[in-house]
């Protein structure tokens, strides 16, 4: 089956302030849409066909560029809608909060490290907090719309947190302060989905 674009699961407008409603209705009915067209055209009567996007990203020969930049498009972007939720975020808290601590000292100096990746990738792409193989956390950033699910891109694990640092993500209501489109981002982060999908990468 081809690849579909995802529902949100909440409101263009749920978001405000933090993140503006016409650049949610912008980036997910035009920007992830896009991606999500042009990876079902590059994959089509290919080998790729019928596989998740994990192991099509997992397995990805980075020369393919067409199944790369929009099959990380796709991925990323199904990831960051989840990431973020107007009402039921929940808490850092349990194992992944014991975790954060122990690799980066607090949760203030975890946000600290992330923001720090966000706002010093150069250009277009993304920042991270990912799940290794052998159950570390590491903070690491991609550019464009490489991640880290790709071979030797980034941390080289599992992502479970991202935040989207192109320019259409935040340009319409932050402009040129990607800082405070950053510090936005902690107002709004489920951490429901980000210790679901850490429980499940370790």
């Amino acid at each position: 089956m081809a690849f579909e674009l995802p529902e949100l699961g909440y409101a263009y407008d749920a978001l405000e302030p933090h993140m503006d409603a016409r650049t949610m209705e912008i980036h997910h009915t035009k920007h992830h849409n896009g991606y999500t067209t042009k990876l079902n055209a590059a994959i089509a009567g290919t080998g790729l066909e019928g596989k998740s996007i994990e192991d099509i990203l997992t397995s990805l020969d980075l020369d393919n560029g067409a199944v790369r930049n929009n099959g990380g498009g796709f991925y990323n972007h199904c990831l960051f809608w989840t990431v973020m939720n107007p009402e039921d975020r929940g808490y850092l808290s349990g194992e992944l909060k014991d975790a954060i601590e122990s690799t980066f000292g607090s949760k203030d100096e975890f946000i600290e490290a992330f923001s720090a990746a966000a706002a010093t990738r150069f250009g277009s792409g993304w920042a991270w907090l990912c799940v290794k193989e052998d159950g570390a956390l590491e903070i690491c950033s991609t550019a464009n719309q490489d991640n880290p699910l790709m071979p030797g891109i980034g941390c080289g694990g599992t992502p479970i947190l991202g935040i989207d640092v192109w320019e259409h993500a935040y340009y319409l209501n932050y402009q040129n302060r990607r800082p405070d489109y950053i510090k936005a981002f902690f107002s709004v982060i489920n951490w429901n989905e980000v210790e679901k999908r850490y429980a499940e990468a370790k």
